[in-house]
């Protein structure tokens, strides 16, 4: 368990607003907030829980007003720590809602650590482990895509499928070691082909949850797009179309872009990072190289490439080089100024990356762009059907991975009539993955290293 003593935080961002949050929480949030805070119609009196209080901050020592605020009360456990919680609204001031938290801190409370306040929901049963996750993945989801992911998981849908697995696994568990516990009653696996058959199934429900990671994964962290070519062949102009703003500067001057720029877009709901490149070719500049080199480097990390072509000029070595770069990698082959006469082979671009589709645009006018924002989704998403259950978290990847693998080595034991002993020592250690996705069992480090990466004041 924890201290059960008062944490506080400012729970809304840094900065300037109407309204900032000071949250307090633990078995002195009440009479901590009876000190400082005075309702509007005098005593404070009984203060009803899970209603809005108006009154005032005072300093209790030189009885000086603060602020005029609102006061929620939420005593436990019908609060989002299971504690008896404090909400004081104040004006968003940084000065004030820090002198807010100060007369709190005086009072009694201690600063809250990085994420204690859903670290204590999680301890005191409010949340399980991938719930109290999910908070964070809904803090920081930036597209709805994201934000519909996390949520789900916080109203429990992927707990609920790792715990209904877990039902179907303890139904096997109980037959293997009522064979072990009862060899009198010949019921020593019996059943083995079907026994089998119900491990293999758990298997494979398994195996399907793991393969929606990548495609999760890419709402949870986004997908890293190269915009990649030769020099003048309009990446920039392209970078600068997608984004709907010039954000680098475009030139005819070859070599103009020579770091990597980096911005956000969103495709439908899919969060995409691009990366505007330096443009490919042989140079003795020694910074244009550095860029070029960067250019290869980033082509070979991103989830996609776009290798833009100059389409009113005819193939050049550059191109051929590019394009043999990045064969096998992902992506789609952007023909640029559509709106000049065609001075390209398009069917030897097929015929050379035939793995790639070619989407024709004019980065200058507009033309073709919608049709290359979906052509990118559809090939970053794989063109998936999204699964019922998406796992977004590599620990839950990791603990499904060696439930699985556990599942396996069980299903082979009774296949080569093992001893039941051994079966379920499988069994056993499947099952203690499922559990360590949702926390039923899980280690202090598991929870410090999960809660760290959380704001304060949540």
């Amino acid at each position: 368990m924890y201290k059960e003593d008062t944490i506080a935080a400012i729970a809304t961002p840094v900065g300037e607003g109407g309204v900032a949050i000071v949250r307090i929480s633990g078995p002195e949030a009440e009479p901590i907030t009876r000190q400082i805070f005075c309702r509007s119609r005098g005593k404070n009196g009984n203060l009803r829980s899970h209603t809005l209080h108006h009154g005032t901050i005072r300093d209790p020592e030189t009885g000086v007003v603060l602020d005029e605020v609102l006061l929620a009360l939420m005593r436990k456990p019908r609060s989002y720590t299971g504690e008896d919680v404090a909400e004081v609204h104040c004006h968003g001031g940084p000065y004030l809602v820090r002198q807010v938290l100060r007369l709190v801190l005086a009072c009694g409370a201690r600063p809250a650590e990085h994420g204690e306040f859903t670290k204590r929901a999680f301890l005191n049963g409010r949340l399980d482990l991938v719930q109290a996750e999910a908070v964070l993945d809904l803090i920081r989801a930036r597209t709805e895509g994201g934000m519909r992911l996390a949520l789900g998981q916080v109203r429990g849908e992927l707990s609920k499928w790792v715990g209904e697995l877990r039902e179907e696994l303890l139904d096997i568990l109980v037959q293997v070691e009522a064979a072990i516990d009862f060899p009198e009653e010949e019921i020593e696996l019996l059943q083995r082909e079907e026994l089998r058959g119900k491990v293999e199934a758990l298997r494979q429900k398994i195996v399907a949850i793991i393969a929606s990671y990548e495609w999760g994964k890419l709402f949870r962290e986004g997908a890293r797009v190269c915009i990649a070519g030769r020099s003048n062949v309009g990446k920039s102009s392209l970078f600068n179309a997608l984004l709907g703003e010039k954000r680098v500067i475009v030139t005819p001057v070859p070599g103009t872009t020579r770091d990597v720029i980096e911005e956000s877009i969103n495709l439908g709901d899919l969060p995409v990072v691009l990366w505007d490149t330096a443009g490919i070719r042989a140079t003795e500049d020694p910074v244009e190289r550095i860029g070029v080199d960067l250019s290869l480097q980033r082509a070979a990390e991103a989830e996609a490439v776009l290798v833009v072509m100059d389409g009113s000029e005819s193939v050049s070595p550059e191109d051929r080089s590019i394009l043999d770069a990045v064969r096998g990698k992902k992506g789609l082959i952007v023909v640029n100024k559509s709106d000049l006469p065609l001075g390209l082979d398009l069917n030897w671009v097929s015929a050379t990356a035939p793995e790639k589709s070619l989407i024709q645009v004019s980065a200058r006018d507009g033309i073709g762009l919608d049709e290359l924002k979906h052509a990118l989704r559809e090939l970053l998403l794989d063109a998936q059907t999204e699964s019922p259950i998406v796992l977004t978290n590599v620990r839950h990847k990791a603990a499904l991975g060696r439930a699985g693998t556990s599942l396996a080595a069980a299903v082979r034991a009774l296949v080569d009539g093992f001893p039941s002993e051994l079966v379920a020592v499988d069994l056993q250690a499947a099952k203690d993955g499922l559990e360590e996705i949702i926390g039923v069992v899980s280690s202090d480090d598991i929870l410090e290293r999960i809660f760290a990466n959380f704001c304060l004041g949540k």
